[in-house]
């Protein structure tokens, strides 16, 4: 049975969070992370200029790469491009959606908020998710302008104290305390950038809260396009692509980081 082969997009380092869960999952699986630096950050486009430039570049790249499977590892992304996608293309398509229904479903507050870029605050996507599944929660809609350059900043300058102050301030707004004293308990992570320093984020944190990542979710459904291809034996390669000519080494040094880590997880980073 031959390796199941699957392209994972993204501006940036973000995407690599999703490529990580996916790894761990699903060993045997080749990934090709397409890192589309030429237009990092996406929150700085025009919605229509976006639209198009990412129907032509992840196009591009499928038309290259011939996979599997595609995975849109942005929610900023997802929501402007995988219609155009699958009506382009005869493969399966993931995508990432704000974790609303799950933290709606496990707040005991019944207060969440959503930590996101501002486009993806503002999407009617995200909206539509809002008045579907949290009519009666209280919600936070927190869009950071500079949260996911930080992570990038992070990983790719290293660390500071500056650094970690600043990402400090981009998350402030996310708690909340009510005059009864009612809090904030569950954070949907709402760009795939933000997973990558969950364990730096709890250790900021006024209060505990829950950190929804939707991550794992993102690789079992990889797991069920690709069904018994996803399962073979041996492990799989990993390829960066970049729209950027250079920035693949950056990539790749981050994802060795990561896939190095002694633990099973990104919660231990920062």
């Amino acid at each position: 049975m031959s390796r199941a082969r699957i392209l994972v997009v993204d501006s940036g380092l973000g995407g690599l969070s999703v490529a990580h869960a996916i790894r761990q999952q699903f060993p045997s699986v080749s990934m090709i992370y397409c890192a589309d630096y030429a237009a990092f950050p996406y929150g700085d486009w025009a919605q229509n200029d976006l639209q198009d430039h990412l129907m032509g570049q992840i196009s591009a790249w499928i038309e290259a790469c011939q996979p599997d499977a595609v995975v849109i590892a942005c929610n900023t992304a997802s929501t402007l491009i995988l219609p155009g996608l699958r009506a382009k293309f005869e493969l399966p398509f993931v995508g990432t959606v704000p974790a609303i229904k799950p933290a709606a479903a496990i707040t005991q507050t019944k207060m969440i908020s959503v930590l996101a870029t501002p486009g993806t605050v503002t999407r009617d996507y995200t909206h539509g998710l809002l008045r579907e599944f949290a009519r009666d929660i209280d919600v936070a809609l927190v869009g950071s302008p500079n949260l996911a350059g930080l992570v990038e900043q992070w990983f790719l300058e290293g660390a500071s104290p500056k650094l970690k102050a600043a990402i400090g301030d981009e998350l402030e707004p996310c708690f909340k305390r009510a005059s009864n004293g009612t809090q904030t308990d569950s954070i949907v992570l709402a760009c795939t950038h933000f997973p990558l320093l969950k364990g730096l984020f709890q250790q900021l944190a006024p209060w505990p809260v829950h950190w929804l990542d939707p991550s794992t979710a993102i690789a079992r459904q990889v797991g069920k396009v690709l069904g018994a291809t996803g399962a073979v034996e041996g492990s799989g390669s990993f390829e960066v692509l970049s729209s950027q000519p250079g920035s693949e080494q950056r990539v790749q040094r981050v994802w060795e980081k990561l896939t190095a880590q002694s633990g099973s997880s990104l919660t231990d980073q920062g």
